[in-house]
């Protein structure tokens, strides 16, 4: 029917014409509609719900002895410790590699290319994948030791994921020549490929165990212990993780689960929100369990958290509406329990800012590590 009033309306010559047209329009209305999707909405610090904060004038950060939650922005001038200084000690960098066929913790998985996975039409909160499989992978890790690390000693240290982080060893050579935090060891590690449901990256980091903090502990740490010469503390107050996005909410997980081998957290763009992969009905919305349950219905940890949300952070990216896929409401959410649990910590949201937005971390990370160890000994 809809053929035959086609012809009716144009004539042959003018087909072609129309043809076009019509396929413009569609085009548009796709593109539009797509871009919509993609585009974040800019979130209101102030909107009702949120937490209350102390809003900074612009360009300004908290200091490293306040706690609770601040509004930065919207201009992010790198602070001078992210900058190399040419008068500074640089440390060593040691570049290490381990191969997925070495691991008997992940062994190496990969969702096909193009693929993504389907939505349980039983529960809108469960993402079915089917299309991931086994794989190799080459895991690159960079250890930052200070010049001023004596050879024997125990040392502090912090644990980066989505490694190389060449602007967290800047910050760390600029702050330990100011004494403004314990001469540390960072140990920064690549992810093992992908992302999100069904990729190596995605088990490693948005699972809710202790896996991967038992994964570093006996396969990471011994490796860098032998190949840097260093010895790393067993002190779980001079141990820290830190991450962005995935990697944010997993340096939570590797204290959370494991708070006898880390006390401190530092992260931006946290993912606490629901992406875990494969489903386990013990914490069936991933992430998001830290503040729908797991953090106000437990018992307080000895957990020190930094944490930084932007106000065009990610919103709702995949196929999934289930309300929980929201990063900055789960950002916020983070601050509001941990504020009634009575955790220290420290919240940033900023405005102009993207997710892990590294305007922002270059304007931030040092005052997060001064913060972070400040109660260090």
């Amino acid at each position: 029917m809809y053929l035959r009033l086609y012809h009716l309306l144009f004539k042959p010559k003018q087909m072609k014409i129309a043809q076009i047209i019509t396929g413009a329009l569609l085009f548009a209305l796709v593109f539009n509609i797509t871009s919509a999707i993609a585009q974040p909405p800019t979130h209101d610090p102030h909107t009702p719900g949120y937490v209350k904060a102390t809003e900074l004038p612009d360009g300004a950060i908290p200091s490293a002895d306040a706690n609770g939650n601040f509004i930065i922005g919207p201009t992010h001038n790198p602070a001078p410790e992210s900058v190399v200084q040419a008068n500074v000690p640089q440390g060593n960098i040691f570049k290490l590699t381990m191969e997925s066929k070495d691991s008997k913790i992940y062994p190496g998985i990969a969702r096909e290319a193009t693929t993504f996975g389907t939505v349980d039409p039983n529960d809108p909160a469960k993402l079915v994948v089917t299309t991931s499989h086994p794989a190799l992978y080459t895991r690159h890790v960079e250890v930052y030791v200070p010049k001023q690390y004596v050879p024997g000693t125990a040392a502090p240290f912090i644990i980066g994921a989505d490694g190389p982080d060449h602007m967290l060893f800047t910050v760390l050579d600029n702050l330990i020549a100011e004494h403004k935090v314990p001469v540390m060891i960072a140990i920064s590690i690549g992810n093992g490929s992908g992302d999100a449901q069904g990729s190596e990256r995605g088990l490693e980091y948005d699972t809710m165990s202790g896996l991967y903090a038992e994964f570093v502990e006996k396969e990471v740490l011994p490796l860098v212990e032998s190949q840097c010469q260093v010895k790393l503390t067993n002190d779980p107050a001079g141990r820290a993780t830190m991450g962005g996005s995935s990697g944010g909410s997993c340096a939570l997980i590797m204290a959370w689960y494991h708070p006898e081998l880390y006390h401190l957290v530092l992260n931006y763009s946290g993912t606490y929100i629901n992406q875990q992969w494969p489903y386990d009905p013990k914490t069936p919305h991933g992430a998001w369990e830290f503040h729908e349950h797991l953090i106000p219905e437990s018992p307080v940890k000895p957990i020190r958290i930094w944490m930084e949300v932007g106000d065009k952070d990610l919103y709702n990216p995949n196929v999934m509406r289930d309300n929980m896929h929201d990063w900055v409401l789960a950002n916020e959410n983070m601050a509001k329990v941990l504020a009634a649990k009575g955790y220290p910590y420290q919240f940033i949201f900023a405005q102009n800012a993207g997710h892990v937005d590294r305007a922002v971390k270059a304007q931030t990370l040092a005052e997060a590590l001064e913060w972070l160890w400040k109660d260090y000994k």
